[in-house]
Formats: C-alpha cells, structure tokens, sequence
C-alpha cells in the first residue's frame, strides 16, 4: 500500500513540490513534462522525480509501466537510487 506525502505537505505555497528543490516547477508543470511526447524530456524528468522524491510520491506521479518503458532512458538520471529502482521493477515483474 502506497504511502505518499499528504497533497497539502507535497508542495510548497507556490504550488513547488518539495522535492524539486533545484528547479522552480509547479507540481501541474511537472505533471506536463512528464506526459511530454518527447520521449528524451520525459525520461529526464521522471528519472528526476525518481531520484529526489520519495518512492511512494513517485509512483503517484509516474506509472510503472511508463518506467519500463522509458527505462534505458530513466537509468542515467537515476544516480544512487538506480539500484532502488532496479530492484523495485524486478521484484515485480
């Protein structure tokens, strides 16, 4: 069972999500680039909501089917939490 940050603790007044702390998107702007049609953008930005936001909050945003799909994409923005995300995708596949 999913446990994500509570949508009124997500994001800061300015509609920011915590989680992106070094880039200035609202979370509805997020949500744009991650539905984006260019597949290279889309990779960028879950592999970033992947790395820096809690799991929980990531799958929220990003569907695990779109991770497989884009996942040679995903892996190089992944940094330490590659190896999560590796993991998470085996176990249930």
């Amino acid at each position: 069972m999913l446990c994500p940050t509570p949508p009124d603790k997500l994001c800061d007044a300015q509609g920011r999500p915590h989680f992106l702390w070094d880039n200035d998107l609202t979370l509805e702007e997020l949500r744009r680039l991650l539905d984006s049609s260019d597949e290279i953008e889309r990779a960028y930005w879950m592999g970033v909501t992947m790395r820096q936001a809690r799991p929980d909050d990531a799958l929220c945003l990003i569907t695990e089917a779109d991770m497989r799909r884009l996942w040679r994409h995903i892996q190089p923005f992944l940094g330490k939490r590659r190896e999560f995300w590796a993991w998470y995708l085996a176990a249930r596949a």
